[in-house]
């Protein structure tokens, strides 16, 4: 068996078939060129690939440099290739999604669940993912050649309640400064004009192609075809309430008889420190799982815990989609319905700003408006065809998530991967030993 897997032959045949199996995953049969390559390292020998070696070296052994720099240069190419086409790992830097995932998880990330997608920026550095590190705004990647988006076949497709990692869909422009909050909502707040001027507080403005945008988290609730309304607080996905999880929190009024809550307490409801907000010496504002609310009612110097909700009617202008058409805010909004990839929808000019961005900015298509006319590339337009499937995402935590209420939908050329496991939980207001959370290592996300 030795002997024939030293064969030259069986060697080609080997990783050509391995080789050959990954080409057709990827649906590009361009890369059937490498076979070639493939055939020449094992069979014909006539280019010598690995040139950093010395072809003969004396007593046949490479020098250590030689022998490190190989090691390097496989260990690059090997993590390259499984962190862009199997697993990649990610931090929660965000409360956004407790108590279900913490600020400290590290997770892994499956590319395999919904099919990995292809770079739209294959030159970058590896293991970078927007910056260079050590350094204030150099990109990582070089735009020379871009890439249409591609996605290879994958095990599933997204599901309703699936935890997802994708591509933040406003981070198509970054005001460099506040590159942690959504340009579109700085301009509302701020004024284009402003934003753009005052380079001292905003930056510069860059933008971002959609492999390079920021990396969220959160939960979809949403999937092509779903209607989603939220009343006083309960999301309703095609008429039916949305499945709890343990782990959804929502913002509590918590009021006591004027004696402080006592921080230990507070511990062992794995309140983190940063949500302790104090709103007077007599009221607090945490979020808090049902569970939670219903042991803080226990203590002895609590007299009330109220669940925070907005009233409906209250227009909150930054919720999407911005406009007084649709005069919504995080506790209530909707009905509205996921677009699905090839339906279509009547356009009017009162319909418009949920589909704006879609149109123009994530499909690439000229909208042009004028009065009650509304043009897609130059023709008047009655109705739109959706080319992608749109998703909507939400954080756990409620009151507490920049999410779809926010920016609205999110493309499917956006979509990362699936969560799958924690495999470190690290707590910032510990120190070691007791900073390492045990009990969360190696879980499953739900």
């Amino acid at each position: 068996m030795k002997e024939l897997l030293a064969n030259k032959w069986v060697k080609f045949i080997i990783v050509g078939a391995i080789y050959l199996l990954w080409v057709i995953w990827m649906g590009n049969f361009w890369w059937l060129i490498g076979l070639g390559v493939i055939f020449d390292m094992y069979v014909t020998e006539k280019v010598y690939w690995a040139f950093w070696k010395k072809k003969n070296p004396p007593n046949g052994k490479q020098t250590k440099l030689v022998e490190w720099v190989d090691a390097i240069i496989f260990a690059v190419i090997a993590a390259t290739f499984i962190r862009m086409f199997f697993i990649e790992a990610y931090t929660i830097p965000t409360s956004s999604m407790e108590k279900s995932l913490l600020v400290g998880d590290y997770l892994f990330v499956s590319k395999t669940a919904y099919g990995p997608k292809t770079p739209n920026t294959p030159l970058s550095f590896p293991f970078v993912h927007n910056t260079m590190p050590l350094t204030k705004g150099t990109k990582s990647y070089i735009e020379w050649i871009k890439k249409p988006y591609h996605r290879m076949a994958g095990f599933t497709k997204i599901k309703n309640n699936d935890v997802v990692v994708f591509h933040f869909p406003e981070g198509d422009t970054v005001a460099m400064n506040m590159s942690a909050q959504s340009y579109y909502q700085l301009t509302r707040m701020y004024g284009r004009d402003r934003v753009w001027s005052d380079k001292r507080n905003f930056g510069n403005i860059i933008s971002r192609p959609v492999d390079k945008r920021e990396n969220y988290i959160k939960r979809c609730v949403g999937i092509p075809g779903d209607e989603l309304k939220m009343e006083s607080g309960q999301l309703f996905v095609n008429g039916k309430p949305q499945q709890h999880f343990p782990g959804m929190q929502n913002d509590y009024s918590i009021k006591t008889n004027g004696t402080s809550l006592n921080p230990k307490a507070l511990e062992k409801l794995k309140i983190a420190e940063d949500d302790r907000g104090v709103y007077s010496s007599e009221q607090y504002i945490f979020p808090l799982t049902d569970e939670n609310a219903v042991k803080i009612k226990e203590f002895a110097n609590v007299t009330a815990v109220e669940k925070i909700v907005d009233e409906p009617g209250k227009w909150d202008t930054q919720i999407f989609p911005s406009h007084q058409n649709f005069q919504w805010n995080v506790d209530n909004f909707g009905p509205l319905t996921i677009p699905a990839k090839g339906k279509t929808v009547q356009l009017t000019i009162d319909n418009l700003p949920l589909y704006q961005r879609i149109i123009s900015v994530y499909e690439g298509n000229q909208l042009e408006v004028n009065g009650t006319e509304i043009k897609i590339n130059g023709a008047v337009a009655t109705n739109y065809t959706f080319k992608m499937d749109y998703y909507w995402m939400m954080g756990d935590n409620r009151h507490n998530s920049a999410d779809s209420r926010y920016w609205g939908f999110v493309p499917e050329d956006h979509v990362v991967g699936k969560a799958k496991f924690i495999w470190l939980s690290m707590d910032k207001d510990k120190s070691i030993p007791a900073k390492i959370r045990i009990g969360r290592m190696f879980r499953g996300i739900k």
